[in-house]
């Protein structure tokens, strides 16, 4: 029986470690953040699938943020009051479920059609008279299509909403629990391995999904026969986005099980001579009266504003938000930018960001922890420190804007003006609307499709009879071979695509190194009793400021410099061409602008910072947080 008794207790010590809950919440973190990052990189992909612009990618991209922010105030409050690993666990599991409801879509919906002259020779020159009539868009199988592409963003809209509600105690439970647990000195050096690990989980969702968008969208449903016509390097390619989405969500219902075991409170370390030893943490409910739902709402007006009029507090945040807006449109739409002005297929956009980029800054958030720790940073010299290094980041941004090439000539789209005297050599060939099987003339020139260069035949390559060789007998290409190959013309900057992710990665690590220094100052800056409600607050703000909208705003300006629109019965769906010299700065014009007003917050902050001396914080302003 003492025995027994004994093999009890085991679990209950070993889960009664908060280096063990480190542990475990940074693995979580890193598979909630592998899942987003992976979809993330999927992004350009499903666009392409379903025919989504930018906006509308981008809008689906933030959509969990939604949930998160209508609940996290409310969860926050609530945090001293509930057993935090266990809403944590079964936060984990909802998202495990909503991972899962991505890819439903590809199990429910026909495989992807492509255009092409080997499945039904539309995409060839054929005079009109001799073109059979286009079937009606009102009950054709084009409109079906638009159709199930509108239901198709509704139900991942629904699965992101509900991701967005089960990442809701994530944050503010687990940080409050290590801040509440672990000793004063130990809590800035484990949140830092905490980030530092959970900035992981992009990098292996990057590379997750330039795994999986190597296999074809449905390998699963269709003969290799049908396929092999195309290459990842084929602008027709669709990579299979859902099977990262079924890996993410085992991954997030085996990192939730652990949460379940852990107690609702646990003894707090402490420094006694230099060595680790715990202490009784008396539980805060016992220390404050309990209140009802109703009473918070009462109270929650009250609350916000008295948090929001502090100076300090209402920069530092706002600052925060300028950083998130930047961080969002690079997670997003970096993918894009690469591909369209560097040539980078999206295996290879995903590889980069996921080996080169992401774990600058991890390598960055640790430092700036270390540095945080063995530096001392008072209060009043964090906002000069991450002054520096922030501006220091943002002029590492300047030279991409000049690390690009322009447009490659596409006959009709670019320039502009080459439609009205051009239209004429393949206006009675009956080309398809919308069809997009770019191919690159001999005469250096690229065209939308092959019956748009007027190619009336083709041959098939001798190694793979499921490909074409060459495109013959084009009337619109001005040269005596008159012949086009499949795929796009040669792009001039490929060279530069390294180039410009290690100047990225370089201004990101530089950058990081004021995120632990920032994100402790603002658990400093409130009283203990509202460090729940405070996190709550920041990160609804960040969330409704920042990484809500930025993904939609960043969509916004990348349409804004298209040129060519792929149209299925009168309907605008995904972009076709950009003017890359646009696109390059309206892109990265954004997010330099982003920054600079964060910048701005930050330099308000350390100039109100050396003004006051009434501020009053849990340690002196002039010591170490």
């Amino acid at each position: 029986m003492e025995l027994y008794s004994k093999d009890m207790k085991k679990p209950k010590r070993l889960f009664g470690n908060i280096k063990l809950f480190v542990l475990c919440h940074g693995l979580l973190q890193l598979t909630q953040l592998l899942y987003s990052s992976y979809f993330k990189s999927s992004i350009t992909t499903i666009e392409r699938r379903f025919g989504f612009s930018s906006t509308s990618s981008g809008t689906l991209s933030s959509l969990h943020e939604v949930g998160n922010t209508i609940l996290i105030v409310f969860v926050s409050y609530f945090g001293s009051r509930v057993n935090r690993p266990r809403f944590i666990g079964l936060g984990g599991l909802l998202m495990a479920v909503s991972a899962l409801m991505l890819t439903l879509p590809h199990f429910l919906y026909p495989p992807y059609e492509f255009d092409s002259v080997l499945h039904d020779r539309h995409d060839l020159c054929r005079a009109a008279a001799n073109a059979s009539s286009p079937e009606a868009c009102g009950a054709g199988q084009e409109a079906l299509r638009i159709s199930a592409s509108h239901r198709v963003w509704l139900l991942m809209g629904g699965a992101q909403l509900l991701f967005g509600v089960g990442s809701v105690p994530i944050q503010p439970y687990g940080l409050s629990y290590i801040d509440d647990f672990a000793g004063a000195a130990n809590a800035p050096l484990y949140i830092a391995i905490l980030f530092s690990v959970s900035v992981f989980g992009p990098a292996f969702g990057y590379l997750l999904g330039s795994a999986a968008l190597r296999v074809y969208v449905d390998v699963d449903k269709t003969g290799s026969a049908t396929h092999q016509e195309l290459t990842p390097y084929d602008p027709r390619w669709v990579g299979a986005w859902w099977l990262g989405l079924l890996v993410s969500s085992c991954c997030l219902a085996l990192t939730s099980i652990p949460y379940f075991f852990f107690p609702r409170s646990m003894r707090r370390q402490s420094q006694m001579n230099g060595t680790e030893a715990t202490t009784r943490l008396e539980p805060e409910e016992t220390k404050k009266q309990k209140s009802s739902l109703l009473d918070f709402l009462k109270m929650f007006p009250s609350l916000l504003v008295h948090l929001l009029l502090s100076p300090f507090f209402l920069m530092l945040v706002l600052s925060q938000c300028c950083f998130s807006a930047v961080i969002a449109g690079l997670a997003t739409f970096l993918n894009k930018f690469l591909e369209h002005q560097y040539s980078a297929s999206p295996v290879e956009s995903s590889l980069l960001i996921g080996a080169v980029n992401l774990p600058s800054l991890a390598v960055g958030i640790l430092v700036g922890g270390i540095i945080m720790k063995r530096a001392g940073l008072s209060l009043k010299a964090i906002p000069r420190f991450s002054v520096v290094v922030l501006s220091l980041s943002a002029l590492l941004l300047v030279p991409v804007f000049f690390m690009g090439c322009s447009s490659q000539d596409v006959f009709g789209v670019n320039p502009p003006h080459a439609t009205p005297s051009g239209a004429v050599c393949y206006s009675n060939c009956s080309c398809p609307e919308g069809g997009y099987n770019p191919v690159c003339g001999s005469d250096g020139v690229e065209y939308v499709s092959p019956c748009n260069a007027g190619c009336t035949n083709f041959t098939r390559h001798p190694n793979n009879t499921f490909k074409v060789q060459v495109y013959t007998s084009c009337s619109c290409v001005a040269d005596r071979q008159a012949q086009a190959v499949p795929g796009h013309c040669p792009n001039s900057c490929p060279h530069l695509l390294l180039p410009v992710m290690l100047t990225i990665s370089f201004a990101g690590l530089i950058a990081s190194l004021s995120h632990n220094p920032i994100y402790m100052m603002v658990l400093r800056t409130v009283p203990p009793e509202e460090k729940s409600f405070a996190i709550g607050i920041q990160f609804m703000l960040m969330r409704v400021l920042a990484w809500l909208p930025a993904p939609a705003l960043f969509g916004m300006a990348i349409d804004s410099s298209c040129v060519w629109w792929k149209r299925k019965c009168g309907s605008k769906l995904s972009c076709g061409y950009y003017d890359n010299n646009t696109l390059r700065n309206r892109y990265l014009g954004l997010m330099l602008a982003f920054k600079s007003m964060g910048i701005v917050f930050l330099v308000m902050l350390g100039w109100k910072l050396r003004r006051t001396r009434e501020y009053s914080l849990e340690k002196t302003e002039e010591g170490p947080l």
